[in-house]
């Protein structure tokens, strides 16, 4: 389609300028909002990334509270153990002990009762 034929060159050239500053200005601003909003989702990328660290990290606590706790916890466990062991052992003394008493108490009763009887044996002899 023919161009108006009363259009002269540096009408056309400058039309071709305005259309270039135009089409520069559209990109800029299309740029600028762009990178707006590359902005905007770079701090929210920071943002999810610090929560997701916090998460770690409180996890992290958590896990380590929970290992010390089950140190704890084995450490009582053992202490408890040793001393079950300790009582029974000494329980088990006491017993022996008790037991070896009454047999040497029993061991002196018989030779009481021995000597009674060898002592009243004795006496009837002296007697006839």
């Amino acid at each position: 389609m023919p161009r108006n034929l009363d259009e002269k060159f540096s009408d056309r050239m400058s039309t071709a300028a305005k259309a270039r500053t135009e089409m520069l200005a559209k990109a800029k601003a299309r740029a600028e909002e762009a990178r707006k909003k590359l902005e905007e989702t770079a701090d929210e990328r920071k943002a999810v990334a610090a929560a997701r660290e916090e998460r770690a990290r409180q996890k992290a606590e958590e896990k380590r509270l929970a290992a010390e706790a089950a140190e704890r916890a084995r450490i009582e466990a053992e202490e408890a153990a040793v001393r079950a062991a300790e009582e029974a052992k000494y329980e088990a003394e006491r017993k022996k002990r008790e037991e070896a008493e009454k047999m040497v108490q029993l061991l002196a009763e018989q030779k009481a009762a021995r000597d009674a009887r060898y002592a009243a044996r004795k006496d009837r002899q002296k007697k006839r």
